[in-house]
């Protein structure tokens, strides 16, 4: 008999959650499994190459179930996992449909969000025990919340075998949200209205026209991207591709060989990598350094 407390929409949206957690779970570690029976070459990005097989299984499935906080991490942040995987066509299927998972979890979660947002700390929190093994090994090292951004992102795959990667450090990228005089002041506002440095920057923000545009800048974290050249043109003629490679590469392989590919630098640069652009529209400085926004040329 379904009692009153189960028929609650929230209680079956978060059911609903709960069965896309198993099926994501399951299916990234049916992709471990799948290169378990047919392991091509894996390269790791800072470790020596060639990689051993047993090694090579270890880091993949940890790669692909690492949907966990760490104690104190940014909820923004995602850990990277970088690396190549040259992929037979049972790994490349299994692949994929982790992938299918992974975006039914993030379209249900977006839902949640929207209908009932209150049920998305109660997830985190509950999701973890629906897999023990996991939770209990993960726990004693400070993982014990499910981390939905790390559940969610895709593997990144080459629709093609390819000639050669490259990766590299990209540095410069930034999120520019635009913002009205009256949306700024609110942004203000909600802040400590009294502090004096705020005071100073409501006072500079009345004394601009009602109707200029002002714009939010976000820095991201650096993050790592691959360019890749196939092997032959594709069917649109593209020759080439760049992506974000924050999890492990699969690569379909015809011939159980990695593609060429370089040794980036384990660290990012420190300083900014790309040339200013002549024709960058946002003033230097701040002109509201609490909300970092920035005022157009």
């Amino acid at each position: 008999m379904t009692t009153p407390h189960a028929q609650r929409p929230e209680y079956r949206l978060l059911a609903e959650l709960e069965a896309a957690f198993d099926a994501l779970i399951e299916a990234t570690a049916a992709v471990a499994e799948a290169y378990a029976r047919a392991p091509g070459p894996c390269w790791i990005f800072g470790e020596p190459e060639p990689v051993d097989q047993a090694r090579a299984e270890a880091w993949l499935r940890h790669a692909l179930q690492d949907v966990w906080y760490q104690d104190g991490q940014d909820g923004r942040a995602t850990r990277a996992y970088i690396g190549l995987v040259a992929a037979s066509d049972a790994v490349m299927e299994a692949v994929a449909a982790a992938n299918t998972a992974k975006a039914a979890f993030a379209a249900l979660t977006a839902r949640i969000r929207d209908q009932a947002p209150a049920l998305i700390p109660e997830a985190k929190a509950v999701l973890p025990f629906r897999h023990p093994a996991l939770h209990d090994h993960l726990r004693g090292e400070g993982l014990a919340r499910v981390h939905l951004k790390q559940c969610w992102r895709a593997i990144p795959t080459s629709e093609a075998p390819l000639a050669r990667a490259r990766l590299a450090w990209y540095s410069s990228g930034r999120s520019i949200k635009k913002l009205t005089v009256q949306e700024a002041e609110q942004k203000l506002l909600a802040l400590d209205s009294e502090a004096a440095h705020i005071r100073i920057q409501l006072r500079k923000l009345a004394g601009l026209p009602g109707g200029e545009p002002l714009a939010q800048v976000q820095r991201q974290a650096p993050l790592m991207r691959a360019n890749l050249f196939y092997r032959e043109p594709l069917e649109d003629g593209r020759t080439r591709r760049a992506m974000n490679v924050a999890l492990p590469l699969f690569i379909p392989t015809p011939d159980g060989r990695l593609p060429d590919h370089n040794l980036p630098p384990l660290q990012p640069p420190e300083t900014r990598t790309r040339a200013r652009r002549r024709d960058e529209r946002l003033e230097e400085a701040p002109f509201l350094p609490s909300l970092r926004v920035y005022r157009y040329r």
